[in-house]
């Protein structure tokens, strides 16, 4: 069960298991800070190992922050877009057609419908990033299945259902219990081998529930160099809407 504690002026999410060992992680892409502790230890305890780590906290939640620190997106010409870790020129175009989005060679083409007057230019922004999250989307939506089909049988597991939101703090999760897996929207615009790496990541829950030894052997069996896939994933800047 899943609970938070305040050390100073920071909060922490505070997760009981079945372990031996206290473990902390700072995540990405926002800098959530999660400790894992066994069910028995104490509060203070916790608070006290907590304590300890926060300039290794910090230092740590200020390296992800000014590695995803990037600017807002405007959604105007020439602005830089990303999909599956290469940029793109985006280039808006108006026309009386539906919305849609194309990828070009070195650019992607949003046709949004003209703008009848400048009242509903504060609207705008928001159509172009409703549009463009939409077809970030459906990127994710065509490339996750065959990932779920060739690791399917490598893995011995099968995943019933699988779902693509925009996530704060994780890359994606999965539920146990219904055999489910949800991936960020993000994802889309990282390289491919890190939707992989996700993916194996979040199907390896299915065989072992916890982060312990026995899912980093499982992972190391599957995807040797996940670490690396790991690395890549954290350090690239995601496109930054607000």
């Amino acid at each position: 069960m899943k609970k938070s504690i305040k050390v100073g002026d920071i909060a922490i999410a505070l997760e009981r298991k079945k372990i031996k060992n206290m473990y902390l992680k700072v995540r990405p892409p926002e800098g959530e800070i999660l400790i894992c502790a066994p069910e028995t230890m104490t509060l203070e305890t916790i608070r006290m190992f907590a304590l300890k780590k926060l300039p290794w906290i910090k230092k740590q939640q200020k390296a992800i922050q000014s590695r995803t620190r990037e600017a807002p997106r405007h959604y105007i010409d020439e602005e830089t877009h990303y999909l599956w870790g290469e940029g793109y020129l985006l280039k808006i175009m108006e026309s009386n057609n539906a919305p849609r989005v194309t990828l070009g060679h070195k650019t992607i083409l949003l046709q949004i419908p003209p703008e009848c007057d400048r009242e509903v230019a504060q609207r705008d922004r928001l159509t172009k990033q409703v549009i463009m999250a939409q077809w970030y989307r459906e990127q994710l939506k065509q490339a996750i299945p065959p990932l779920i089909e060739k690791w399917q049988p490598i893995m011995g597991v099968k995943v019933n259902r699988f779902f693509v939101q925009q996530m704060k703090t994780k890359w994606g999760s999965c539920n146990v219990t219904h055999g489910n897996i949800r991936l960020n929207t993000e994802l889309a615009k990282r390289p491919k081998i890190c939707l992989e790496y996700v993916v194996v990541h979040e199907m390896t829950h299915l065989l072992e529930a916890n982060h312990g030894k026995k899912f980093v052997a499982l992972i190391d069996t599957f995807l040797p160099p996940w670490r690396e896939y790991q690395e890549m994933l954290n350090s690239l800047p995601p496109n930054r809407d607000n």
